[in-house]
């Protein structure tokens, strides 16, 4: 099977992942968990490492937040974030490059599906130092790396849009692919990382871990639509609470 495993596979997916986050996972579950977790941001500066289409970065500065910067390095994502800021300003700024002169700069990193695409250990040590580098002094960290304990059964995900797969037994480094059935294309290449190997590369930055925790329903309990039902008991993604110092 064909596969794509750089910054290139998410070129051409910009729009398709725009409207990804109006399905009822993350529009329901996901992004409402990030904003709850993050809480006040008023004031904070904040940089959105792996920004994508900018949708966290707009949530984000919307909420008050008072410098936001959204980092990628997929040109057509980044096109898309700066059109729909040109479109409707919001003082958001789009990079494909990271300065030095950028280090110590934001009180918060939010790092949405940023570690999958780690391929090892070192680069997955590197990709946490990169984000460290930018952080104030008792800065925070929010990431959403895969869940270490997503259901392995390849068919689990698809009444949510995507597919998950991946050669087992798991171990750190080994490739998981996604894949999406209503998109034409080849599969996107992730990787699979352990609680303990996560853990050890933010320790081994600096990073005290406060909360692992899996992303929650908006609604009350006996609000959750029941389709949401099995992928709240085993999502995805979880959420790494950190903080730096």
């Amino acid at each position: 099977m064909e596969t794509v495993n750089s910054q290139s596979q998410f070129d051409s997916l910009a729009i398709f992942y725009e409207q990804m986050f109006e399905w009822p996972f993350r529009k329901q579950i996901e992004t409402p968990s990030v904003i709850e977790q993050l809480g006040d941001v008023s004031s904070l500066s904040i940089l959105d490492f792996g920004c994508g289409t900018g949708h966290y970065a707009r949530l984000l500065k919307s909420a008050g937040a008072r410098h936001v910067v959204g980092f990628d390095v997929a040109g057509g994502m980044l096109d898309y974030a700066r059109k729909r800021e040109v479109e409707n300003p919001l003082g958001i700024e789009y990079i494909s490059k990271i300065t030095p002169e950028m280090a110590h700069q934001f009180d918060l990193v939010l790092a949405v599906y940023v570690l999958p695409y780690a391929t090892n250990y070192e680069f997955l040590k590197e990709m946490i130092a990169a984000m460290a580098r930018m952080l104030k002094p008792g800065g925070r960290l929010l990431t959403l790396p895969l869940n270490p304990e997503y259901k392995i059964e390849k068919e689990y995900y698809l009444p949510y849009g995507f597919q998950l797969s991946a050669r087992q037994p798991l171990r750190d480094g080994s490739e998981v692919l996604l894949s999406f059935p209503q998109q034409a294309g080849a599969p996107i290449c992730a990787n699979y990382w352990s609680r303990d190997a996560i853990d050890s590369a933010l320790a081994h930055n600096g990073f005290t871990v406060t909360r692992w925790c899996n992303p929650q329903a908006a609604c009350a309990t006996d609000e959750i639509p029941e389709h949401l039902h099995a992928y709240l008991a085993h999502p995805h993604t979880v959420l790494v609470d950190c903080k730096l110092g």
